[in-house]
């Protein structure tokens, strides 16, 4: 009879704790609110049609999503008018100024700010780095710098293959 050695998964005996970033992504519709149409002649903002529009738009239709109003165009808007905008859209979940991309930093910052790094204290942390949603590199140095003060290490990439980029000194 011969004798099989055991498969030994030395990822996970490695004590290795794999951060994330998709695992707080915040779930719900994003919509870009562009005010472009509301231009007279495509270059000022008339605070009456401003008004009108206000009043006259479906608002409902934005209840429960994550909103960012922009203006596409070369215009000056006044600030009272995206204030004016973000009074209507007080069902959105969160309303922002900017566009998806300027969002997406602002709700993953949000979630990030929502978690208790100290459970990272003394562990060897992965930053996970493949992912199958779009994250942008301040959200990965957001995410470095929460944890610099708790974790032993941190590395990037996948457990099996990683990157290291932080290891605190003995004391």
């Amino acid at each position: 009879m011969h004798m099989q050695d055991d498969i030994v998964n030395r990822v996970a005996s490695s004590g290795l704790e794999t951060f994330n970033l998709e695992d707080y992504y915040p779930e719900g519709k994003r919509v870009l609110l562009d005010i472009k149409d509301q231009l007279y002649q495509g270059m000022i903002l008339r605070e009456k049609d401003f008004r009108t529009f206000l009043k006259e738009n479906d608002w409902s239709i934005y209840e429960g999503k994550f909103v960012a109003i922009t203006c596409s165009e070369d215009a000056i808007i006044p600030t009272w008018a995206y204030m004016l905008l973000s009074i209507k859209l007080k069902s959105a979940k969160k309303t922002v100024y900017g566009n998806l991309d300027d969002l997406e930093q602002v709700l993953y910052q949000e979630a990030l700010s929502n978690i208790d790094f100290s459970k990272f204290e003394g562990k060897r942390v992965v930053i996970k780095g493949c992912s199958d949603r779009s994250i942008s590199e301040q959200i990965y140095i957001e995410a470095t710098q929460r944890l610099l003060p708790y974790a032993a290490s941190i590395m990037f990439g996948e457990p099996c293959s990683t990157v290291p980029l932080f290891k605190k000194p003995k004391q």
